[in-house]
């Protein structure tokens, strides 16, 4: 186009803008509209709260560019964890589906919603219908649904598109999509469950990748606040990030410098070369620099100081006080940490306090000691550990001395029992859990056999894991729980600092095992207050 074309076109635009200045405006917002998903979102929210402005700010614009690099394909796999009440299933399951199906012109795009029931997720479709079926929307981007294939749960527009609400685990057959969005898989009343957990993350991991249309190019938005280490986020934080590419945005409420969200969306910023470091203990990862074989990164959180807040224009500083002692009164200082802060355990670590830990080289000569084991049922390569945990105490205090950990078949663990009970020698008793019912006593009886001329006693379990741990963590809090220096000492202290959290219990079960042994030998040591040694 020459300078007369442009000069032609710019006098005809101002022409039409002044002889129909509302189809200017109209045409100006589209295109803004287009352009943009928070824009979008600025206008729309308008057509389901016409009497709440929408309030936007930098952490919902970021979530929206995030969204926009998945819609452009920059992006197959993108977890985002932000704390209730910013706006996510609105983004994700409202006005995210309407960009793409509208403004973007894509409305064939296919997506199945879940959470975890079908209720929100069926509530969600409701209200991108209702702006779908609105004046505003069909003047500017005209799309109908089907009128026999138009239902709450499911409905299908003229132009091959179509969504479907889900429940955690409710049936798929039939639909395979081009997009998967998970909004909260969890429910904050049933996130402690094992069972519920790993409900979810064998939905998750079985039926959800069977859902696409495309298996060479499946499209996941998994949108949620953290409620567990071992949630559906803690399976994608430990397993997936690395093996199938996925993108982690992380927004706590109050700004954590050292875990600063990085990710490869360009927001502005100047990138820089990062490498992700995940340590044992902690339950997200966070970056520092990297080389030239790391990825080049942008930071996504641009708060500078420790504590400032995620979100000031909707969430002050006295709504975020109110929001952490609900949190507090309801769950305590995990739910504070999981729901808030992305972080699902405290700082100062969970029943146990780590910075109580007294690490030493050498132990007492007058020192008693005991092993006890947290047998798993079966050997199993993503399953629970067997673990046999040396402890001792002199004078009050407890001394952790060495922990074997395993992954092991029945022989394995009768194997390894035996040769730590000869390693440890005749004056260690090898306390070992037995299982009720016959069963129990037929083991009992085998491991009777296998170490004759050792020390060693069976008992059964009472109680939940929690209630076994609480007398070991009061020493650990009063100062009198020592660890020797070994190899084992990393993934010990992990798990110590996440419990009742954590993913694995095993270690702490056998130490609760093994501290229960002691203090029974040392009869005159209450085992629910702790000794306060001077």
């Amino acid at each position: 186009m020459n300078q007369d074309d442009i000069q032609a076109n710019f006098e005809r635009v101002v022409e039409e803008t002044l002889s129909n200045p509302r189809a200017a405006l109209r045409e100006i917002e589209m295109i803004n509209c287009r352009e943009s998903l928070i824009e979008f979102i600025k206008v729309a929210w308008g057509e389901l709260h016409p009497a709440t402005p929408f309030v936007t700010g930098w952490a919902v614009e970021t979530m929206c560019k995030h969204l926009e690099a998945f819609h452009r394909d920059e992006i197959d796999k993108i977890l985002i964890n932000v704390p209730p009440g910013c706006t996510k299933s609105m983004i994700c399951n409202v006005f995210f589906p309407l960009w793409e199906w509208g403004p973007r012109g894509q409305a064939h795009h296919q997506y199945i919603s879940g959470g975890y029931n079908g209720d929100l997720p069926t509530r969600d479709l409701g209200h991108a219908r209702e702006i779908q079926r609105g004046e505003w929307f069909q003047e500017r981007w005209p799309l109908l649904n089907v009128k026999d294939a138009d239902g709450k749960e499911n409905y299908r527009n003229e132009k091959t598109g179509w969504r479907k609400a889900t429940g955690v685990g409710g049936g798929l057959t039939g639909f395979r999509g081009t997009r998967f969005i998970i909004d909260d898989p969890h429910s904050t009343k049933t996130a402690e469950s094992d069972l519920e957990r790993a409900t979810t993350r064998n939905w998750f991991g079985e039926t959800v990748p069977t859902r696409f249309s495309d298996q060479n190019k499946p499209k996941y938005i998994v949108i949620m606040q953290r409620l567990h280490t071992d949630d559906l986020s803690g399976m994608i934080i430990e397993d997936l990030i690395d093996k199938q590419n996925w993108v982690h945005l992380c927004l706590p409420m109050e700004a954590e410098l050292k875990f600063k969200c990085w990710t490869p969306v360009d927001n502005g910023t100047t990138p820089a070369r990062m490498r992700r470091v995940k340590e044992d203990g902690e339950p997200i990862p966070y970056y520092v620099p990297g080389d030239e074989s790391d990825p080049l990164l942008y930071c996504q959180d641009p708060r500078t100081e420790e504590g400032e807040l995620l979100w000031p224009e909707r969430f002050s500083r006295e709504a975020v006080e109110e929001l952490k002692a609900s949190f507090r009164a309801s769950g305590g200082s995990y739910a504070e940490a999981c729901q808030l802060q992305q972080r699902p355990i405290p700082r100062s670590g969970g029943m146990f306090d780590r910075d109580a830990l007294v690490f030493v080289d050498t132990v007492p000569q007058d020192i008693v000691r005991v092993r006890g084991w947290d047998l798993a049922a079966t050997k199993d390569g993503s399953g629970a550990y067997s673990v046999g945990l040396l402890m001792g105490m002199s004078k009050g205090r407890i001394y952790i001395l060495d922990v074997v950990r395993g992954r092991w078949s029945p022989g394995e663990v009768e194997d390894t029992i035996k040769s730590c009970a000869a390693m440890d020698g005749i004056n260690v008793q090898q306390d070992i859990p037995q299982d009720p019912g016959q069963a129990g006593k037929a083991q009992k009886a085998n491991f009777a056999r296998m170490l004759q001329g050792y020390d060693f006693t069976f008992s059964t379990e009472s109680g939940s894991k929690e209630d076994r741990a609480r007398p070991l963590a009061a020493q650990c809090e009063a100062g009198n729980l020592h660890i020797l220096r070994g190899h084992w000492n990393s993934e010990f202290v992990a798990e110590l600092g996440l419990f009742p959290g954590g993913k694995w219990k095993d270690q702490i079960d056998a130490a609760s095992r093994a501290y229960t042994n002691l203090c029974e030998d040392y009869g005159d040591i209450a085992v629910c207050a702790p000794t306060l040694i001077g």
